[in-house]
């Protein structure tokens, strides 16, 4: 449910952004598409994680494959880092190098206030698939005692992206009410 909710809000927002991306010719939109994404992509590892972590002990694995969903939330780990940073990174440096005014921003503030909607949906949802797992243990206890990190690993996620979305919302507007391309960069 928390994986399926993710990858729908991600892919959504991810069309919305590079549409508006193209509209305002935001740097800091194209960015935060590229990370939507890779979020999206994030939720097929991981369906695919535990889809291969179900198969059945067999003859090459006795213990069974429970170790593929650590694997494939590992990798989802290092999409999120390498790609998704490496790609803003070079939007950012892109857009300083050769910067180009904001066209027309409110159509960032509206995908944005979306993107925002809908993030914060899919964390809502991951935080409370979370929260039963908890017990009484505090929150990084519980994290570090998880069976299963595809939920906190989406709720980490999730609030990466709430963050992210709103320093490009914070630099749009600056570059906005200042009138200075270089904010947009992010």
């Amino acid at each position: 449910k928390t994986i399926f909710a993710a990858m729908g809000a991600n892919l959504a927002i991810a069309i919305t952004k590079f549409i508006a991306a193209f509209i305002t010719n935001s740097s800091a939109m194209i960015s935060e598409g590229i990370h939507s994404l890779v979020d999206t992509t994030d939720q097929l590892l991981l369906l695919l994680g535990i889809s291969m972590s179900q198969k059945p002990a067999d003859d090459s694995h006795p213990f069974g494959y429970g170790q593929e969903l650590y694997f494939w939330t590992f990798i989802v780990a290092i999409f999120i880092f390498s790609i998704g940073g490496g790609m803003s990174i070079y939007q950012g440096i892109t857009h300083l190098i050769n910067p180009s005014p904001l066209e027309n921003p409110i159509w960032n503030y509206i995908v944005l206030a979306i993107a925002i909607f809908f993030e914060g949906f899919s964390w809502t949802i991951a935080l409370k698939e979370f929260l039963p797992t908890k017990g009484k243990q505090n929150f990084w206890q519980a994290v570090r005692n998880s069976k299963d990190p595809t939920v906190f690993t989406i709720l980490f996620e999730d609030s990466a992206a709430i963050l992210g979305l709103l320093v490009a919302l914070i630099g749009i507007f600056l570059g906005h009410l200042f009138d200075n391309v270089y904010f947009d960069g992010k």
